[in-house]
């Protein structure tokens, strides 16, 4: 399981951020109206601000994840653990009894009613789809991967020599020089032809 893990964290990540994304397009409330008019259906990304922005974060993370050295490995478990909690409570909120402010500017632009009380009047319920259920499973998935990630990233294998510093390479490098080793060579201003070496 450990010679995978680095594999499975990835994938965690890469799911939990794709469904975020997919979600933020997606209806994640219905707000029905008492003044008989056809009810209002506000996107995940309207609904909870930080859902696009934080999805796209994890995405990165988990693309980042896949060549990050030990140290980064431990920051991006950290980062996705919190930005999988802040989730968890917003998806959770509007999950199980959702607010009237999640869906007060879609109310306000349809209506053209502001201030509480009369959004009061003119909401008479605000139901959340499947969607917010769906995001949420994604969130435990990414808190799991987080934690996997934190419990498991000293025993990845590391990753291979392209994504290593040059000092790091030049202490790893043992036998004779590839084509790819020389054009790494060159880059950083070495003459990898050079028998001093």
């Amino acid at each position: 399981m450990l010679r995978r893990a680095r594999m499975m964290a990835v994938l965690g990540f890469l799911l939990a951020g794709a469904i975020g994304i997919i979600s933020s397009t997606q209806t994640w409330l219905v707000v029905e109206r008492s003044d008989a008019a056809e009810p209002l259906l506000i996107a995940g990304a309207d609904a909870l601000t930080l859902l696009a922005p934080l999805s796209l974060a994890v995405l990165a993370l988990g693309a980042a994840l896949s060549i990050a050295g030990v140290m980064l490995r431990y920051i991006f478990g950290l980062l996705a653990a919190g930005g999988a909690i802040v989730l968890i409570m917003g998806t959770t909120t509007l999950l199980f009894g959702p607010p009237l402010s999640a869906a007060a500017k879609a109310v306000a632009e349809a209506t053209g009613l502001t201030g509480d009380a009369a959004l009061y009047d003119i909401v008479d319920a605000i139901v959340p789809t499947a969607w917010p259920a769906v995001a949420l499973a994604a969130w435990a998935v990414l808190l799991v991967a987080s934690v996997f990630v934190l419990a498991t990233a000293r025993s990845w294998k590391s990753g291979g020599r392209r994504y290593r510093s040059s000092s790091e390479a030049q202490h790893h490098e043992t036998g004779p020089l590839d084509a790819v080793d020389s054009w790494d060579e060159l880059s950083h201003g070495t003459d990898p032809t050079d028998s001093a070496r």
